[in-house]
């Protein structure tokens, strides 16, 4: 009698613990799926959505006839793709020489940039020197200020200089930003300052300690700002537009301009579209090669 009992004691928990289960998985299952799917997956896809179609709707427009572009009922698909927009684009405008115009100021700007970037939120996290708070407010205040406000002085300057129709000229005044310092000084202040102190107490000087240490460190955080840099260089139109006015020295965004688009002629449509197409292209390049450090760089520290 007693091993019945204590048969029967020792099952009614098990089973209260299955019925339990069982009925947190039909309180907690479908209320957790539906809120993955409502906070996560759904604005996530339409997120996607709202970036995506745009472009993949001029890619297909570059495909497609004038008249399928520009009609009363929407074509989806080109009903006979074909490169013509791509031939009179590329006989209206000298697409190699803007190509290598616009690889040569982003290459150097961004270049420039980064390492500027580098080095001034090193400066401003690990190194000792007066008014050092003062000078990252004023980059944050630098930040607040429009580009289009240092438009005119800056083509005052540049051309007095002789800047006009230059690379240099397109190149300079873009090197004065603040983003790329403020944004790694913030990561640069999440390192480990005992290893760097370390490193000190080694005899390691400051170049040393910021190339063999920090920079492999934070070498999503670089990328991240790189990324964006050369986004920032390659899409850059209205200086570039300003400061130049001979077809040999500007930039893709820039030539995208000869393309003439005369209004009511849907002939030109295409045409654009396809222009848009190649001056696109290479930063999506850009994106998929670094794309693995930006991910590694959000997610770092997520998992403890």
């Amino acid at each position: 009698m007693s091993l019945l009992t204590s048969a029967s004691t020792k099952h009614r928990p098990a089973r209260h613990r299955r019925h339990s289960d069982q009925a947190d998985e039909s309180v907690v299952g479908p209320t957790s799926t539906a809120g993955k799917v409502l906070g996560g997956y759904l604005p996530m896809i339409l997120a996607t959505l709202v970036v995506v179609l745009p472009l993949l709707w001029m890619v297909l427009g570059s495909f497609k006839q004038a008249g399928e572009v520009v009609s009363r009922t929407i074509a989806w698909l080109p009903h006979h793709p074909s490169w013509e927009a791509y031939v009179r684009a590329s006989h209206q405008v000298n697409f190699p020489r803007l190509f290598l115009n616009s690889v040569l100021v982003t290459v150097v700007g961004a270049g420039i940039k980064l390492v500027l970037a580098v080095t001034s939120a090193y400066a401003l996290v690990f190194v000792r020197f007066p008014l050092k708070r003062v000078i990252f407010v004023a980059m944050l205040a630098a930040l607040m200020v429009p580009p289009q406000v240092s438009l005119l002085p800056n083509y005052v300057l540049i051309a007095g200089m002789g800047g006009v129709n230059t690379y240099w000229g397109i190149i300079l005044p873009g090197l004065g930003t603040a983003f790329g310092t403020f944004l790694l000084r913030q990561h640069f202040l999440a390192l480990p300052r005992e290893v760097l102190e370390a490193a000190e107490v080694d005899g390691a000087g400051h170049m040393s300690r910021l190339l063999r240490m920090v920079v492999p460190i934070s070498t999503p955080a670089i990328a991240t700002v790189a990324l964006v840099t050369i986004v920032d260089e390659w899409n850059s139109y209205i200086w570039p537009l300003v400061i130049t006015n001979d077809d040999s020295r500007m930039t893709l965004p820039v030539g995208l301009t000869l393309l003439k688009n005369i209004e009511g002629d849907p002939s030109s449509y295409p045409v654009l579209m396809a222009g848009a197409v190649l001056v696109i292209v290479p930063v999506l390049v850009v994106f998929l090669f670094l794309q693995r450090y930006i991910v590694a760089g959000l997610t770092q520290g997520a998992v403890k």
